[in-house]
């Protein structure tokens, strides 16, 4: 039986979402545009799927402050 339950909202700033695939991954950023909290920047970039460039998005989602990363892959190339 489905048990009814509440869900809090959450409003995260500072996002960026993954889609993963076997030779490279597409990534969305989007963050708080400077002096203006109702509008959003917005950056999508390409990147290979070898170590040497998954650790420079790392970094640039940390150099961001991103706070969360969502993943979307359809097989299991998420595991580097």
């Amino acid at each position: 039986m489905l048990a009814e339950s509440q869900d809090e909202e959450q409003i995260i700033a500072r996002v960026a979402a993954l889609d993963i695939g076997k030779a490279e991954l597409v990534c969305c950023v989007r963050v708080p545009a400077d002096g203006n909290p109702k509008k959003r920047l917005q950056e999508v970039s390409t990147h290979s799927t070898m170590t040497r460039s998954l650790t420079e998005l790392a970094n640039h989602l940390v150099d961001l402050r991103i706070e969360r990363v969502v993943m979307e892959a359809t097989s299991d190339y998420w595991k580097p």
